[in-house]
């Protein structure tokens, strides 16, 4: 087997084995915590320039099919496990999760102890790294840091562009008709938009860079921003067509990017996460209910809300009324989601949708119907 090396930018390396396509890849190394849904994982969007650690030690054994994708192809810019399954032990599988690396090109490294690995990132913070294999991981350490280094660092990047759809689209109801959600895909993965038709909503899927013009042209009765890789600070232009929705009261609701573009857009600050928030077992307090949900997560930046610890109304600094840190984390006191009180408009920054992880949240596309409900209801 061909040896691989996993170099971090602080200098620090791990030897192991190559592991789906052999070559070079860089990007921000990250772990995620779940035992399952490897392959949710691999096709989130959300992971674009990415290399993903599995906590879990074991990967692979329910191989891949295409029915479980969350995207058209796998946005992981490299991966990292300890231990590759060496069968394929499920009746839905396609094939391995070893052949569909190297048929997607993803370079990731195998054998190495991914447990101390993820605690050096919980103590030194996401940081730039690189895999290299075959003849890449023969140059001279010094030069593979070197190259980690001259990658671009997560924050200040935008990749909206790089995971949105070229061109728009619209996707039918189930059931009984409810409304229209225009979605602007930041990253979108199929789950969201199958949990909206099923609750009879019909769907406009409509690329990231666009106008509040073509917004209102699809006659939508809400707004959905999605889940999507980068840094919330350079969405400029998402966060002034999030201003302009808000100012024409059209129901906004928005999920982990979204929230994020929502906390600025209301004019709130985000930051970056040491480590983030990656997996599907985080704990999460639902101030209006006091109930915990059990939730997924994806996300290294967050909104700060001054005074908004407590579920305290706050002045939105950008003028849109009052807004209350409506669920917080309960690891580390991270807000969760956000409930604007004089607009229409809720976000979270977990994933409601969790196609491989819990279920707790699925309440929150129900509040969706209901908040179009009741609006048709007035009007």
């Amino acid at each position: 087997m061909k040896t691989a090396k996993l170099v971090l930018e602080d200098g620090r390396v791990f030897e192991g084995s190559a592991y789906g396509a052999e070559g070079q890849t860089l990007g921000e190394i990250v772990f995620a915590t779940g035992m399952t849904g490897y392959q949710e994982t691999l096709t989130d969007p959300s992971y674009a320039g990415q290399i993903v650690v599995q906590t879990a030690p074991h990967i692979g054994i329910t191989g891949v099919n295409a029915r479980d994708q969350e995207s058209n192809r796998i946005w992981v810019s490299g991966y990292v496990v300890r231990e590759p399954s060496r069968v394929v032990s499920n009746y839905r599988s396609e094939r391995s999760l070893t052949e569909e690396l190297g048929e997607n090109f993803i370079v990731g490294i195998s054998g190495i102890d991914t447990r101390a690995l993820t605690r050096h990132i919980r103590s030194k913070g996401a940081m730039r790294a690189g895999i290299f294999s075959g003849p890449r991981s023969e140059q001279a350490i010094e030069r593979l840091v070197e190259i980690v280094r001259e990658a671009p660092e997560m924050q200040g990047l935008s990749l909206s562009s790089m995971v949105t759809t070229p061109d728009s689209y619209e996707v039918p109801h189930m059931g009984q008709y409810v409304g229209r959600v225009s979605i602007l895909d930041l990253g979108i993965k199929r789950s969201t938009i199958e949990h909206m038709i099923k609750r009879g909503l019909v769907v406009t899927v409509i690329p990231a860079i666009t106008t509040i013009e073509t917004v209102l042209a699809t006659k939508p009765d809400a707004v959905f921003f999605s889940n999507g890789p980068g840094d919330p600070s350079a969405s400029a232009e998402q966060v002034k067509l999030l201003q302009a929705i808000l100012e024409r009261r059209i129901p906004f609701f928005g999920i982990c990017f979204g929230n994020q573009l929502l906390g600025r857009a209301l004019g709130f600050d985000t930051y970056k996460l040491t480590f983030g928030h990656r997996g599907i077992n985080q704990p999460i307090l639902d101030r209006t209910t006091g109930r915990v949900e059990v939730t997924a997560h994806n996300h290294g930046f967050a909104v700060r809300v001054p005074g908004g610890d407590n579920g305290e109304l706050v002045a939105s600094p950008a003028g849109f009324g009052k807004v209350r840190v409506s669920h917080v984390n309960l690891n580390d006191q991270c807000v969760e989601g956000l409930e604007c009180v004089d607009v229409p408009a809720f976000s979270v920054q977990y994933h409601p949708e969790a196609a491989a992880g819990p279920h707790d949240s699925s309440y929150l596309f129900d509040r969706l119907v209901q908040m179009i409900s009741s609006r048709a209801g007035a009007i």
